[in-house]
């Protein structure tokens, strides 16, 4: 990759992580740029106006528009039009967090979800940021359709974070996480953690295929999540069926989106033949 072209998204990533934004320094110091090579990359972002300044404290943060720029790429593909009542109906019958990860590259990204809990605790965490796979059960269930020299690479390119970014129960080594992917065979390709991405959390998910054949690739997971103190053993042993039905219904639908996507350009294209013909 052009190495410029490469700064600037390594700067995108890191702003995507400081909401407060920071200052040319830091960015600098943190990707290992000199300070006229940073001004020069985000000089460029902001022309284009993916990054602002502020005024008073001069530290540079995004703008909306990279995040505007993926909602219009998701509302293309027409997903959330046919996935998300699959999700509300799920959310509605477990009470808890229900959400969808997809497959992208080799890495998985949370796009959609529908909140159960009505009131009590509720867990509800953002849209939009990369699934963290060696600690939660969205990405367990991904990794365990894979070969396990391939799902073990995935795991050991990412790292283990130092201890407490994660739950308690986060697996911090490559052989601990193998004991975890293989009991996840075990109990049929259900992923599951239980305070390993967070502190009081639980979660279960079953993966989504691209089609209703055996040996489809896997697009994406549908998760149920919520308080330990609620998703007990007993209840999550409970949605299994319910979560394993709706997975099975999203693959169903995985192959009309493209053609519900494609509607409007086909529709667009009709109509402008017509008015030749006319």
């Amino acid at each position: 990759m052009n190495p410029p072209v490469q700064r600037c998204l390594d700067i995108l990533e890191l702003l995507a992580d400081a909401p407060g934004g920071l200052a040319l320094s830091a960015i600098g110091a943190a990707l290992g740029l000199p300070k006229s090579a940073t001004h020069r990359f985000l000089a460029a972002l902001a022309d284009r106006g993916f990054v602002r300044q502020d005024p008073g404290s001069l530290h540079y943060a995004l703008t909306l528009k990279l995040a505007a720029l993926g909602f219009r790429h998701l509302s293309g593909t027409r997903l959330h039009e046919v996935c998300q009542p699959v999700l509300d109906r799920l959310a509605a019958e477990t009470g808890e967090l229900v959400r969808l990860a997809v497959v992208d590259g080799e890495g998985m990204t949370w796009v959609a979800k529908a909140q159960g809990a009505h009131s009590g605790l509720r867990y509800d965490p953002d849209m939009g940021r990369d699934v963290v796979l060696h600690v939660t059960a969205s990405g367990r269930a991904w990794l365990a359709t894979l070969d396990e020299s391939d799902a073990l690479a995935l795991v050991a390119r990412d790292g283990f974070a130092a201890p407490g970014r994660f739950g308690p129960a986060a697996p911090t080594t490559i052989a601990t996480f193998r004991t975890l992917l293989r009991e996840t065979r075990r109990r049929g390709g259900i992923g599951e953690a239980i305070e390993e991405g967070a502190a009081g959390v639980a979660a279960i998910a079953a993966p989504i295929r691209a089609s209703e054949a055996a040996d489809a690739p896997v697009v994406g997971t549908l998760s149920i999540a919520g308080p330990v103190s609620r998703l007990t053993p007993a209840r999550r042993a409970q949605f299994v069926r319910a979560l394993v039905a709706a997975t099975a219904e999203l693959t169903q639908l995985w192959p009309i989106r493209r053609h519900v996507a494609a509607e409007p350009a086909t529709r667009g294209m009709n109509q402008h033949n017509h008015a030749h013909a006319a």
